[in-house]
């Protein structure tokens, strides 16, 4: 996919995203999104902010983390989300053409941002949202690469197993398999396990769920 194409992509599914949200009752935008620790809301902010990233704000927003990239990107969606519903709306409507990039980042960021957010957004309040197959190929492929601590980490995390899409041309690794539809895959290369689970199948999943297991006993 040429950079016109995923430029279009994003643009396209960030007005999908701020056409879905004025269907959200006022308390579900208070409910636990499928990052950890962040509401609903607090992804839709996310999302805005995409494109007002410039470096200078990065490092004094970097610093003001304490050197947390993580931190950073949380604290700032945070404040951004003490915005009203209509606003943050406005915000991403406003935002969906722009063809900034954060420092750092290539056309696949944003693209896989709003691709993985509006699950974020969506899954956990029971709404459906579509994730296109073409921008879904190129986001997963990016989630694989990525390394920590900028990254998923999908490649140490699913270590051993052979994950293949079962309804789209994708497949990493080797040994036990997991196998399920792309936006599954999509949600659990990007670290959303309990979202994915439900509809992964093989006998992978048996051993993902059991280093999940050990994974929170080590905690």
């Amino acid at each position: 996919m040429d950079r016109e194409e995923m430029w279009r992509h994003i643009a396209e599914q960030r007005l999908a995203v701020a056409e879905a949200l004025p269907e959200l009752r006022p308390e579900e935008w208070e409910q636990p999104s499928l990052c950890e620790g962040w509401r609903v809301r607090d992804v839709v902010a996310h999302v805005g902010l995409a494109t007002e990233i410039t470096l200078g704000s990065a490092v004094r927003e970097f610093v003001r983390a304490r050197g947390s990239f993580h931190k950073f990107i949380r604290e700032t969606a945070i404040e951004r989300a003490a915005l009203p519903n209509d606003e943050l709306i406005a915000v991403l409507r406003s935002a969906a053409s722009s063809r900034r990039l954060a420092p750092g980042t290539t056309t696949k960021e944003p693209l896989l941002d709003v691709l993985v957010h509006a699950q974020d957004i969506f899954v956990p309040l029971g709404r459906e949202f579509a994730m296109p197959e073409r921008p879904a190929l190129v986001a997963v492929n990016r989630i694989w690469q990525i390394p920590p601590p900028f990254g998923f980490g999908a490649k140490k995390r699913l270590r051993g197993l052979r994950i293949e899409a079962t309804d789209a041309s994708w497949l990493r690794g080797d040994g036990p398999s997991i196998q399920g539809p792309l936006k599954a895959i999509v949600l659990l290369t990007s670290g959303r396990v309990a979202a994915a689970l439900p509809h992964l199948s093989g006998d992978g999943v048996e051993v993902l769920t059991a280093r999940l297991g050990r994974a929170k006993t080590a905690k």
